[in-house]
């Protein structure tokens, strides 16, 4: 099974097409710092600095779908006009760069999400993020829509890439962690969270980084496969997320700590050989994804929201909303 092409990713996914908002997208400018104004007018953190989120903002981070996130803001203002903080959408970085992806996808301009660690948010820190690729003619040009250029000391239009970027892969962090040349404590959410850093965060995030690369750009707290073995299923869902797995019959569940970590650490050896333009690598890894039913998500993922929502996800119900 050959790994996406060109074509491919500048075609719209589920999670990024526009849908009857694909008008309004084609009249957009695809330059960097035009997307970077309308992604960052558009949809606001959740976790930002500022004012309690309304009620209305309350659900908004399970807006997996891009038609969902733009219904949302065309609801609480123009979508080519200016608005508040209290018309903004609340998400995160998936959902900045899936609207970029949408607009230059919409151009015909592939492009793609990447996962990983981000060092320029907290000194000593590399916090979860996501940033975006986008095809320039001859290589992938990885971009965070999410900053302003004038507040970083590097190109957020075209980062630095390697392992000592300023944004690290999932990949790329995993083989430092398993090598010894990174301290697993120092990736995560925040240094505020322990709960939610270390080695089995990032190995986690490994998947997320194939299956974003194979355009399924799922929310960073879906769950399928491997990741349903551990302890963050069993902590932060506890009993009833486990009575939900078994009920839902969801596969890979039964997948041991130290088989997850060989696989995990095959999948960063592609990826990373992948990025490197190791043609055959991306071919076996795009096999490895879809071959192996643990590590794609099939037709329902469990949701585990930091909005306090949990439930088995259909993830073939995107015309009905979230």
């Amino acid at each position: 099974m050959p790994a996406p092409t060109l074509f491919d990713y500048s075609d719209h996914s589920p999670y990024s097409n526009p849908g009857t908002h694909a008008g309004f997208f084609t009249e957009l400018s695809t330059d960097p710092e035009d997307l970077h104004r309308f992604v960052c007018s558009a949809v606001v953190h959740y976790r930002a600095d500022g004012p309690q989120p309304t009620e209305a903002q309350k659900a908004d981070p399970d807006r997996r779908w891009l038609t969902s996130i733009l219904d949302a803001a065309e609801m609480r203002a123009p979508l080519d006009g200016p608005r508040t903080r209290a018309q903004q959408v609340a998400g995160c970085c998936r959902d900045h760069t899936l609207l970029a992806l949408g607009v230059l996808r919409t151009h015909g301009i592939p492009a793609r999400s990447r996962i990983g660690f981000a060092t320029y948010f907290t000194p000593g820190w590399h916090g979860d993020h996501v940033v975006g690729e986008r095809w320039d003619g001859s290589r992938w040009v990885r971009f965070d829509p999410e900053l302003d250029g004038q507040d970083f000391d590097f190109d957020v239009h075209d980062m630095p890439t390697g392992p000592e970027s300023p944004f690290r892969t999932a990949a790329e962090a995993w083989l430092a962690i398993r090598t010894g040349t990174a301290d697993p404590a120092t990736f995560g959410v925040g240094p505020d969270l322990p709960d939610l850093s270390g080695k089995d965060f990032v190995r986690y995030y490994v998947l997320y980084e194939v299956a974003h690369r194979h355009r399924d750009e799922l929310l960073l707290w879906d769950l399928w496969g491997p990741e349903l073995g551990t302890r963050y299923v069993r902590e932060a869902g506890g009993g009833v997320a486990a009575t939900w797995v078994q009920e839902a019959g969801l596969p890979g569940a039964d997948m041991s700590d130290a088989e997850f970590d060989a696989v995990a650490d095959e999948l960063a050896y592609l990826l990373v050989a992948a990025d490197a333009g190791d043609h055959e690598a991306a071919d076996q890894l795009a096999e490895l994804y879809r071959g192996d039913v643990r590590l794609h998500p099939g037709e329902r993922v469990l949701t585990l929201s930091p909005t306090g929502h949990g439930a088995i996800t259909d993830l073939t119900a995107h015309n009905k909303g979230r």
